[in-house]
């Protein structure tokens, strides 16, 4: 079977450090196989924080030892002036600037979206994968 590369989606990276049974059968087996590439992008760091800020999400005090293992097995995916402009280009409807980065970045870097939002699924630029 072909190598998959996988940048999560920020709900989806969460639901998989903290509540796992939210994520389908489909999503639990690639992001659990070896052989894939998972990656994350810094704008998803920056969504858990602001969740957490906002009293939305919990996390640990020490918010660096928190951040060094939930992004220890990804690699980061960069957030480059190319991104941006793609970022501006899609056709996505949607106003919401953290998707609208995260739909640029798989574009750019030729990766498969992990998400369970609907609207994100339906950008045809972009290689997505439902949380099934």
């Amino acid at each position: 079977m072909a190598r998959l590369k996988l940048l999560l989606d920020t709900h989806i990276w969460l639901w998989s450090l903290h509540d796992e049974k939210r994520l389908g059968r489909r999503v639990l087996r690639e992001l659990g196989d070896a052989g894939n590439e998972l990656w994350l992008s810094p704008v998803s760091t920056w969504e858990a924080l602001l969740l957490h800020r906002k009293g939305k999400i919990e996390l640990p005090v020490n918010l660096s030892d928190w951040l060094a293992r939930a992004v220890s097995r990804f690699s980061e995916a960069p957030l480059t002036h190319e991104i941006a402009l793609a970022a501006h280009a899609l056709t996505y409807l949607h106003s919401d600037p953290a998707d609208r980065f995260l739909a640029a970045t798989a574009q750019v870097l030729e990766l498969t979206l992990v998400t369970a939002d609907e609207r994100l699924l339906g950008i045809a630029e972009v290689r997505t994968m439902g949380n099934r």
